[in-house]
């Protein structure tokens, strides 16, 4: 069996230093604030980042364009290695169809080398979640094709428990109206998101106050959870470290997991949640 490498986009959201132990390489989209274009994971530190959007300045992503995931995944093949890309979802972004692109192209400068792109249909740390089983399946002895097969038939498993607490991003990013968004905000309500089964984030209801939208999170994760493989549960958060640990508690108490991994959102895709959000993501039966 030929040594294969996982690789993954930044937007996993988990610290450099959890993907460099478990030798993940990472490839980055970017984000440009305040006239500065910076790499997703380089460049600013979160609370320099969320201090930038609570200050009201817009952070603009842009994709991996084809050369880019080209110029990544290729020092791999040269090395003789196969690689499985769990690329960041489509439904959200063209990266995943720029890391298609490049990887046609590798193939056929490296027939003898085997590249798997999967579209994970999730994001953030949804994303690093599939990330952790499939290498626990690599590490078991599953070849790339069976970690593949593993990883396209469980990601719509991977559920995403999101709550934001301020309207303002995703009225710019057209989930809301600019009405609902000022009201919402008056009346202290706040939404509730996942990420539906084509990986693009939905609104599914809303909450009143702060705290009643942290225990929701955490009851929708208590329900799918059952029955399912679940040996970590991850948490994200938007420079709210405080929330997210009552989040954890929660976790705890509610699901019986103590395997809990935290990290603040990634700078892209914080660009488009803003500070304040917290999410929970689990194995579940469905979204």
């Amino acid at each position: 069996m030929n040594d294969y490498i996982v690789t993954v986009n930044s937007t996993v959201d988990v610290p450099k230093e959890w993907l460099k132990e478990r030798n993940v390489p990472f490839i980055p989209l970017k984000y440009t604030i305040d006239g500065e274009t910076y790499q997703d994971m380089s460049g600013l530190s979160s609370k320099e980042f969320f201090a930038k959007l609570r200050e009201g300045k817009m952070s603009v992503t842009s994709q991996v364009n084809p050369e880019e995931a080209k110029e990544a995944l290729e020092p791999f093949l040269k090395e003789g290695k196969d690689v499985l890309h769990l690329g960041f979802s489509s439904g959200l972004s063209g990266t995943f169809n720029s890391m298609k692109l490049a990887a046609e192209a590798l193939r056929e400068e490296y027939p003898d080398r085997k590249l798997i792109i999967v579209d994970t249909l999730c994001a953030c740390m949804g994303e690093a979640l599939l990330l952790y089983y499939v290498l626990k399946r690599k590490s078991e002895g599953m070849t790339i094709e069976e970690a593949a097969q593993w990883a396209e038939e469980h990601k719509l498993h991977i559920c995403h428990n999101v709550t934001i607490d301020d309207l303002y991003h995703l009225q710019r990013g057209g989930r809301v109206s600019k009405t609902a968004a000022v009201l919402g905000s008056m009346v202290q309500i706040k939404p509730m998101i996942h990420m539906d089964n084509e990986g693009k984030l939905q609104v599914i209801g809303k909450e009143r106050g702060r705290k009643k939208s942290l225990q929701k999170i955490v009851e929708r994760a208590a329900e799918q959870f059952k029955g399912w493989e679940n040996d970590i549960i991850m948490i994200t958060h938007g420079d709210c470290i405080e929330d997210a640990e009552y989040v954890a508690e929660l976790v705890r108490r509610k699901m019986g997991i103590r395997n809990i991994l935290i990290n603040n959102i990634g700078t892209v895709i914080g660009s488009h949640t803003g500070p304040g959000v917290v999410a929970v993501f689990c194995m579940g039966d469905e979204r």
